[in-house]
């Protein structure tokens, strides 16, 4: 092209607005979000500034898809599960936990973005994302309270032990890399498994 402007190749609408989601995610995470101008996304998907604008007209709008297209994920497949019915509350628990570190896997670049960046979300999809996040910590304190109940978890404060399972799998997004050692499904069942047999010794 006589600009310079290397184009990337032609892809439909979703595929490229997926594409664009990823390689900003990829910029964000690695230069900052401030850091990270529309002109850099654009030249990094491969089209011109004003094509990146006929998808999303900022970076928050990018910032906003990328926040509710992870806390809907997570929150459709507990709802799944739930209409299921096949697994008892530590499956359920097993399994919402390693849908958070699979995040990692999945999403890679998102996490940091969905952690550092919410309080820069627009007020009104701030407090949009602010009752999701409280619907899916409820799904939680529901799986420990139902194991409380049947006699599968010994718990004294469903609620605070939630925060706690959340704060350990959300928290893997500093040191997780995918390709590493271990696997985001085997990092949650090892959380899970910790969780639930305690690491104290039992008294003699």
């Amino acid at each position: 092209m006589a600009d310079g402007h290397k184009r990337g190749p032609r892809l439909s609408g979703p595929l490229r607005k997926a594409q664009i989601m990823q390689v900003a995610a990829e910029l964000f995470d690695t230069r900052g979000y401030h850091e990270t101008s529309m002109e850099a996304i654009a030249e990094k998907v491969g089209i011109r500034k004003p094509s990146l604008y006929y998808y999303f007209p900022g970076k928050d709008a990018l910032l906003v898809q990328m926040h509710q297209e992870m806390i809907d994920l997570i929150i459709s497949a507990q709802r799944t599960r739930l209409d299921e019915g096949e697994l008892d509350p530590g499956g359920l628990l097993l399994a919402m936990m390693t849908d958070l570190v699979s995040l990692m896997e999945t999403h890679p670049g998102h996490l940091r973005i969905f952690f550092e960046h919410y309080r820069e979300l627009p007020e009104p999809v701030r407090a949009e994302i602010a009752g999701k996040r409280d619907l899916y910590q409820r799904m939680l304190v529901d799986v420990l309270e139902r194991g409380v109940e049947d006699g599968s978890f010994r718990i004294e404060n469903p609620r605070l032990t939630a925060l706690a399972v959340l704060g350990m799998c959300n928290w893997a997004y500093q040191w997780f890399r995918p390709g590493g050692g271990r696997t985001a499904a085997e990092v949650a069942r090892y959380f899970h498994d910790t969780l639930l047999g305690g690491i104290g010794t039992a008294p003699a």
